[in-house]
């Protein structure tokens, strides 16, 4: 049911959430930001539903359980899309956003809308990104009325949090099954295998698909390190350009010559992005993309009761 379902009463109560992600470490395709939440009360029920972190579960089992906690009036859940594009984009820009930013920000719209629907949360619980208790600090600094408890393997701890994990996980795995490439290519297609660096699958798609001039389809996060390894055989673009800074004030007068690696087509790898596109760490190496939506449009607010 979509946000414009009046809010049922049990939200009026002290609830909890959860929140976890699907897709931090592959090179191809978006991340997923999923929370669930409910009536305090209904904590003991929770943990009665066999949800578990989603890394745990096979694809079926993920789908059952998704598809039971849409049908229970009782639970709330939402999703945030972070489309490639968005990734790359942030990461590469002049003043870069890095990853657990990017991360923190998603989880931080997906407390505030829910919150600003009406829903009275006392109680939040995540999956940790970067260090824990800097992550609790900077969540409570924004929300003081509200108890986070911030942990490593928080998905595997709180079943609030494991349904939240369910609930990005199917949502990433469904949209890379019905994911459209913008590109018109011949001989373009979506067998990519899993999405992370060391997925031979992905490894030879990367390498089928990649342009000497455009680089890759949009389908694939320009930003990780695993993409500079195949620019080797890349045509060297250049252009004048006026120097114009990013709040669109002219820096310097005159023109300047750019090239294509200047604005982050090959980046250097950092250690940070080692980490990130390894896909050690991360979650189940399954499932590709999906299309950027508005959170709110994916909102989904139980009947009322």
């Amino acid at each position: 049911m979509g946000s414009e379902a009046a809010l049922p009463k049990w939200a009026w109560k002290p609830c909890i959430m959860g929140i976890d992600e699907a897709g931090r470490g592959p090179v191809l395709g978006p991340m997923v930001y999923g929370c669930l939440y409910c009536a305090r009360s209904y904590q003991k029920t929770l943990s009665t539903l066999n949800f578990a972190d989603s890394k745990t579960l096979k694809e079926e089992k993920r789908e059952e359980l998704f598809q039971n906690l849409k049908a229970d009036e009782s639970i709330g859940w939402a999703v945030d899309v972070i489309d490639p594009r968005e990734l790359s984009s942030k990461m590469l820009k002049k003043n870069k956003i890095n990853l657990n930013e990017i991360s923190h920000d998603s989880a931080i719209g997906l407390i505030r809308k829910v919150l600003s629907i009406g829903v009275l949360l006392t109680e939040v619980y995540v999956d940790t990104v970067g260090d824990a208790e800097k992550y609790r600090v900077k969540l409570s600094e924004r929300f003081p009325n509200v108890k986070f408890v911030v942990a490593k393997k928080a998905d595997s701890l709180y079943p609030v949090v494991s349904g939240a994990s369910i609930v990005a996980k199917v949502t990433r795995d469904r949209a890379l099954r019905d994911w459209v490439l913008d590109e018109t290519a011949e001989n373009m297609h979506t067998s990519f295998g899993s999405g992370y660096p060391g997925d031979p699958h992905t490894k030879a798609w990367l390498e089928d698909h990649k342009h000497s001039i455009f680089g890759f389809p949009t389908l694939v996060r320009f930003s990780w390190g695993t993409c500079t390894s195949y620019s080797k055989d890349m045509v060297e673009v250049l252009w004048d350009t006026d120097d114009i800074d990013e709040d669109g004030s002219n820096g310097r007068a005159g023109k300047r010559q750019m090239k294509l690696t200047s604005v982050g087509f090959t980046p250097v790898k950092r250690k940070s992005e080692e980490t990130e596109s390894s896909g050690k760490g991360t979650h189940e190496q399954s499932g590709q993309l999906a299309m950027p939506m508005d959170i709110g449009d994916r909102l989904q607010i139980p009947k009322t009761v």
